[in-house]
């Protein structure tokens, strides 16, 4: 089922000011992340009019306006203001044309004005709207940013995520979500949150739950970041090769909202600092986006070691 917000989730920015409308016209559902500048409209053109989006009047539909008839202001406004137009947004400190407002308040339709130019206001509102309407999963993990990488750390239950996420901010990183993590489908992008419950919060066994910002500072967690990379935390198997070079030319990727995000798998053993392991995984990736392999490397001085010696 399509995912559906109210106008009322958009309220209070972008400092939007209500004129129109009781509580009830508030209710209306928004069902696309579009924003419509109604030029073909204003000019009486309705046949491809999707009235599914917000409708934002700028400087420029405004001047449009101020040069059209009552009857036809009269005409096109009874036509946006509809039952499935969302509300009319009125942008850069203009007033509401007095036609519009008669009809808006006839219709209990909620009309609201903003001193936010234009751009802004649309920039805002498709961000808004892209992020409530964008398709969403909950997944088991620890979220956090890593030298500016925004990183998941997943693992079977009790194998130590927490605690890694501990000590991976005592070590200066930022702590995203605990436990829960919702992911959300940006373009192509995938951003991370926590639920509003684990806002902050790191539950460490044997302890409880701590505040991660009451205990480090504000700077040691972070409201949401897009998903660069998983760390996919196993067991160690003897029975199991792990790679030790790092050669492979497939690289391990996982579906996330049917975006390939690149993972990362570390075997969890007694002995191995795995804060410092993620560390070091954070920081290869990170050498390798800017053209940087040691692994390559490795193998180019073996190869090079081996002909030396030929040679000689």
């Amino acid at each position: 089922m399509d995912k559906i917000i109210k106008v009322k989730d958009l309220l209070p920015g972008p400092s939007l000011v209500q004129i129109t409308g009781d509580e009830e016209a508030l209710e209306r559902e928004i069902f696309v992340p579009d924003i419509n500048r109604p030029g073909f409209e204003l000019a009486g053109f309705f046949k491809h009019s999707d009235f599914r989006r917000i409708i934002l009047l700028g400087e420029k539909e405004n001047a449009f306006i101020s040069e059209m008839s009552r009857e036809a202001q009269l005409a096109c406004f009874s036509k946006l203001v509809n039952d499935e137009t969302p509300c009319i947004i009125i942008a850069k400190g203009y007033k509401s044309p007095d036609i519009l407002r008669n009809i808006a308040q006839r219709r209990n339709f909620p009309v609201f004005e903003t001193n936010v130019t234009t751009g802004r206001v649309s920039l805002m509102l498709t961000q808004m709207l892209d992020e409530m309407l964008a398709p969403n999963v909950l997944i088991h993990g620890v979220f956090m940013n890593i030298y500016g990488k925004g990183v998941i750390i997943k693992g079977d239950s009790g194998i130590g995520k927490s605690e890694i996420a501990l000590d991976l901010i005592k070590r200066g990183h930022q702590l995203i979500a605990d436990d829960a993590v919702e992911l959300y489908r940006i373009g192509q992008h995938i951003l991370g949150k926590p639920p509003a419950v684990l806002e902050n919060l790191l539950e460490i066994r044997g302890i409880g739950v701590i505040d991660a910002s009451k205990m480090f500072g504000a700077g040691s967690v972070l409201p949401r970041d897009y998903v660069d990379v998983i760390i996919q935390l196993e067991r160690w198997l003897p029975s199991r090769e792990y790679t030790r070079i790092g050669l492979q030319e497939d690289n391990v990727t996982e579906d996330i909202l049917e975006v390939d995000v690149p993972k990362i798998v570390v075997p969890v053993t007694a002995g191995r600092s795995m804060s410092v392991i993620i560390e070091a995984a954070v920081m290869n990736m990170q050498l390798k986006e800017s053209g940087y392999d040691s692994s390559k490397e490795f193998v180019q001085r073996i190869v090079k070691n081996i002909k030396d010696k030929q040679e000689s």
